[in-house]
């Protein structure tokens, strides 16, 4: 027995020392473990944080892709994949933003955009005849398409406080010798343009003017007094595989969120540019295409964070290529739609088919434009400061449910007798018949040169 104790006594510090061994390489792999668990977890806050780095990007920078030519989006272009969303943002800063405020004191003074529209059917109302102008659009024209009663020409915007300045043609073109006015958007303001060609083109002698083909960019010009009306199709401002201006009808819309300068290389000349983009922004989503990613690699947005994306791309351009004092840079805000008449009358379910007069209610406000969308909008302008004029449409344009072509327009696709049978089914409540609502605009913007 003492035998055995002693023995397993004489084992004792023979344990202790392999005990001591074991625990010291447990620290030892331990501690090398903790080091490399918070290497890894460095690396990886470092890769989270990464980036972030990237989260504002630099936009309107030239791109060259690897074979040393510029990959411009077309109707052809198509996601190879779509990833999801970076949360990449466009960064811009104005150089000369430390500037007035962008409100004069006459405009304080005269909200021309706070008003009525009163029936006027006087000589000089409407400011033009459909049938005298030989560039209306079959869009446009519902007179020609049929439409019987007239009093949509014959409504005149009445400022509440003050006057909207006279339509003067001489006037407007003394405005325009020597320079070139160019709109620039989608459909709303090709019908703005067609409305100032037809203001413009009476006092101007048939073999003094002309009119280039229907392309991306159109140009109506006046040689006695050296000067163009224009109108550039670019539907979402930036690059889009949308910029055909003939088929642009997608399944799936493409845009180039940090460019637009395909677009600028054809407006950056222009003395007097009128932009708007609003329309083709109301729906879903948007493929997103970086000039910094591969071609063919897209990501997905909604198209309110990707219409910010564009507004804020474009202000960049404005705030980087305009000297208010050389040239003057409109921006018309959106143009409202008439889907619903449940809006404007309570329990029925039309739209603005058969609708002859305006909307009274002066806080009326559709669904058809939408404020968030507005906020931004404004947000982007005040930066810009005086360096860009806002022509605000939408709240005049909302109380014209009457001034819509409805269904008296050309429709390029066909109707079967099932929708011939239900008028409202096919109208048109987007764009505006000329003479008309778009005449009004024009004015506004007479009034602000």
């Amino acid at each position: 027995m003492s035998q055995r104790w002693s023995r397993k006594k004489s084992r004792l510090p023979l344990a202790g020392l392999l005990f001591i061994l074991v625990v010291t390489f447990m620290i030892l792999f331990n501690e090398r473990s903790i080091q490399q668990i918070h290497h890894h977890a460095a690396s990886h806050t470092q890769n989270l944080r990464e980036p972030s780095t990237f989260d504002f990007v630099k936009p309107n920078v030239p791109r060259i892709n690897y074979l040393g030519a510029h990959e411009v989006l077309d109707r052809f272009s198509k996601c190879n994949s779509t990833k999801e969303y970076s949360g990449k943002k466009i960064g811009w800063v104005d150089p000369f933003e430390d500037h007035p405020g962008q409100v004069t004191k006459e405009e304080q003074k005269c909200d021309v955009f706070s008003g009525k529209w009163v029936f006027d059917n006087s000589s000089s109302y409407p400011l033009h005849k459909e049938s005298q102008c030989p560039y209306m659009s079959d869009q446009l024209a519902c007179q020609k398409h049929g439409r019987k009663d007239l009093e949509y020409q014959h409504w005149r915007w009445q400022p509440h406080a003050c006057n909207l300045k006279r339509w003067n043609v001489i006037e407007m073109w003394e405005k325009l010798r020597g320079k070139r006015l160019m709109f620039v958007g989608d459909s709303l303001n090709r019908g703005q343009w067609i409305s100032m060609v037809c203001l413009l083109q009476s006092v101007i002698p048939r073999d003094k003017q002309s009119m280039s083909p229907n392309a991306h960019l159109t140009i109506f010009r006046a040689e006695d007094y050296n000067a163009t009306v224009e109108f550039l199709w670019a539907p979402l401002l930036v690059e889009s595989n949308s910029d055909d201006p003939v088929n642009h009808r997608l399944s799936e819309r493409i845009i180039r969120p940090d460019s637009v300068l395909k677009h600028a290389s054809k407006w950056q000349h222009a003395d007097i540019l009128i932009f708007n983009t609003y329309l083709w922004w109301r729906q879903d989503s948007v493929k997103l295409r970086w000039s910094s990613e591969e071609k063919g690699s897209c990501e997905e947005v909604k198209s309110a964070e990707g219409m910010e994306m564009a507004m804020d791309s474009w202000g960049d351009w404005v705030a980087n290529n305009v000297d208010p004092n050389k040239k003057r840079v409109f921006f018309v805000t959106m143009s409202p739609t008439h889907q619903w008449s449940r809006e404007w009358n309570p329990g029925s379910e039309g739209n603005c088919y058969g609708e002859k007069k305006p909307i009274e209610e002066e806080s009326y406000w559709g669904s058809g434009s939408d404020i968030p969308t507005m906020r931004m909008v404004k947000r982007v302008l005040e930066r810009l400061g005086p360096k860009v004029s806002v022509i605000n449409i939408t709240q005049l344009s909302e109380y014209r449910k009457d001034g819509h072509p409805s269904v008296y327009r050309k429709f390029w696709e066909p109707l079967n007798e099932d929708r011939l049978k239900n008028p409202a089914s096919y109208s048109d409540c987007t764009h505006w018949c000329v003479p008309g609502v778009p005449d009004v605009w024009n004015q506004l913007l007479f009034h602000f040169l």
